[in-house]
């Protein structure tokens, strides 16, 4: 069917707003003077201190994983805590063992270091996910999750000049919570919808699957035709700025943003290498981006909220963690950019140690905040070593309890935003990039032993 071309008094400014341009003429006005009525973005922040590490690699266990089942096992345990997964397997570092399903992982063992003594105490989805993502306990004020904060110390008001925005969601929103909170919508990710496992991967404004380049310039062209009053108040600083945009979105759209997200671009080899899954892929996506220089990824890796059928859920989602995951890692190695790249793995909490055999769960795991793993490669985070430890049975903190603003604030520390430091919003509020000991959440003190 032919594009219409009648003309009327439909505005650029109406069409916008329509999503004719889509995702890519609004998600990345970052770039801009204008920014979703922040003119200039929060630029009286404090520049960051020096920093180890450029870019974050986010792999989100949306759900809670099990940290028996992979980073922390317990074989004496017994089967109603082991279940058919009681054989851990020896990594390339002594004395560390790991689930043995994560096989590959386990030769990557040297690059990465477990902390099996995160502890919160939330059993409940969205209340976990806030403490994980923000170091705080939720409150009056919903506070920026780390993602949005590496954004505004280490985006465009911080020298980033990527086409693409800093921080990038693959490929579902987390969904639990704000994850920009006070800041406002200039630090939102880019939630980049579609699947990079598929033949064509429909990034959301710059990918659309049945519409073709050709008609994507025709609708611009019919954009242009429909914008009477810009034609009518010619040199107006705010179409200015829309025209600005424009160009923007359509450069995205056909020029060198859109081929980070092209796989095609990949050798075969490569892609086989991480898995041709949607975690695989998302990975191997994660890694184009970081070293195009984006500051914070986003892997929102679904489907760990096992209260059913745990067992057999581990038996088909470990093995293509582990091969997508081991892969980051070495090839984020084998390209210089482990060095300057930090990755994050785990979720909201743990899962009971103790298997749910009874009906209606029938060999599940519940939630569990007592005691959880999770692990940290890269960045300046020293590989092959264990932080803390879980009692005999993984039920609660042994030694060395790490809570979520001590993970946070030395993340904060390597990336070179101060944790301590104040934290510039729109609001004018006086609060902290990370709050004060006595506020909230106990502490253990940041992860000096592994930085």
């Amino acid at each position: 069917m032919n594009e219409p071309t009648t003309q009327n008094t439909l505005t650029r400014r109406e069409l916008l707003k329509r999503g004719l341009l889509g995702w890519a003429g609004l998600a990345f006005l970052g770039s801009t003077e204008f920014a979703d009525g922040e003119p200039g973005g929060l630029r009286d922040q404090p520049a960051s201190r020096p920093a180890r590490a450029r870019a974050v690699i986010q792999i989100w266990m949306w759900g809670g994983p099990s940290h028996l089942d992979t980073f922390d096992p317990k074989p004496e345990a017994g089967y109603d805590y082991c279940g058919p997964l009681n054989k851990p397997i020896p990594t390339n570092v002594d004395g560390i063992q790991i689930g043995e399903l994560l096989p590959r992982l386990a030769q990557q063992a040297d690059k990465y270091a477990i902390i099996r003594s995160m502890t919160h105490g939330s059993n409940a989805h969205e209340t976990a996910s806030y403490i994980m993502q923000t170091g705080r306990l939720p409150g009056r004020l919903v506070y920026p999750g780390v993602g949005a904060v590496v954004s505004l110390f280490k985006g465009y008001d911080h020298g980033y000049t990527g086409r693409v925005p800093p921080y990038i969601v693959l490929t579902t929103p987390q969904g639990r919570f704000s994850e920009v909170g006070f800041l406002g919508p200039r630090y939102k990710p880019f939630v980049t919808g579609g699947d990079p496992n598929r033949k064509i991967f429909a990034v959301e404004g710059l990918v659309a699957e049945g519409l073709s380049d050709q008609r994507q310039r025709r609708r611009r062209e019919l954009l242009q035709a429909l914008d009477s009053l810009g034609r009518a108040m010619p040199g107006n600083p705010h179409f200015a700025q829309f025209d600005r945009c424009e160009e923007q979105a359509y450069d995205l759209m056909f020029g060198e943003a859109r081929k980070l997200f092209d796989l095609t671009l990949e050798k075969d080899e490569v892609r086989e290498r991480y898995g041709r899954n949607t975690f695989g892929q998302c990975c191997l996506v994660a890694r184009r981006l970081v070293e195009a220089g984006v500051p914070y990824v986003t892997i929102n890796y679904k489907g760990w909220d096992t209260h059913k059928q745990h067992f057999e859920t581990m038996r088909r989602k470990l093995p293509e963690m582990d091969q997508g995951m081991a892969t980051l890692l070495q090839d984020l190695a084998d390209r210089g950019l482990l060095e300057s790249t930090i990755v994050w793995w785990g979720g909201e909490f743990g899962r009971t140690p103790r298997i749910q055999w009874e009906p209606p769960w029938n060999g599940g795991r519940g939630h569990h905040g007592q005691c959880f793993s999770v692990v940290v490669a890269g960045g300046g985070f020293q590989g092959g070593q264990v932080v803390g430890a879980s009692d005999a049975r993984g039920e609660a903190v042994a030694e060395r309890p790490v809570y979520p603003p001590d993970l946070i604030a030395s993340l904060y520390e390597l990336l070179g935003i101060d944790p301590e430091g104040p934290l510039p919003n729109p609001r004018g509020l006086q609060v902290r990039v990370m709050p004060a000991a006595e506020e909230g959440l106990p502490r253990g003190g940041r992860l000096q032993e592994i930085m």
